[in-house]
């Protein structure tokens, strides 16, 4: 298969609330791509966040999951589907690893960073923290500031921009 005919895994990048599961949703599941999210796997096994499990266990819940959907995303990629990566991927490490497992698996990346503002991703938030869905992760303001320090903003991976107002 050439490189231009492999399959692409579109690698979801920004913080809680930011766009990534809807644009995934509402643009890249029409075209075809098969949509993996690490929080709604997470959500359908043991419920959700804050709620039904303390949030401090929320990684040793994640873990697992992770490595399920790597090694569906490589078949995903062998089989010539595209896949939709969303889970944040906040540090420039995971990043860099999800691009070369996608290579190894005979794929091509492509990197969609949404960047949105601190005032509006509160906004969205309160709106979502009503919802009881595997994406409405209650988030405080106090927990959107840690997000924000431990988020790595992509410069120079090959990022593209999604604007906020896509939609």
């Amino acid at each position: 298969m050439a490189v231009s005919d492999a399959a692409v895994v579109y690698l979801l990048v920004g913080l809680t609330g930011s766009g990534k599961t809807t644009y995934a949703r509402r643009v890249l599941e029409p075209q075809g791509a098969v949509h993996l999210s690490v929080d709604e796997v997470v959500y359908e096994r043991h419920g959700r966040y804050g709620v039904d499990y303390p949030e401090n266990t929320y990684f040793e819940k994640e873990t697992p999951v992770i490595a399920e959907l790597h090694r569906r995303l490589a078949e995903l990629v062998a089989e010539g589907r595209d896949v939709v990566w969303d889970h944040g991927l906040w540090p420039r490490k995971d990043r860099e690893e999800m691009k070369e497992l996608v290579q190894a698996a005979g794929g091509r990346w492509r990197l969609l960073y949404f960047p949105v503002e601190r005032d509006e991703l509160l906004r969205r938030l309160a709106e979502r923290n009503a919802r009881g869905d595997a994406n409405a992760l209650l988030v405080t303001p106090e927990a959107l500031d840690d997000f924000f320090a431990r988020f790595e903003v992509p410069q120079g991976e090959g990022e593209e921009i999604v604007e906020p107002g896509w939609f």
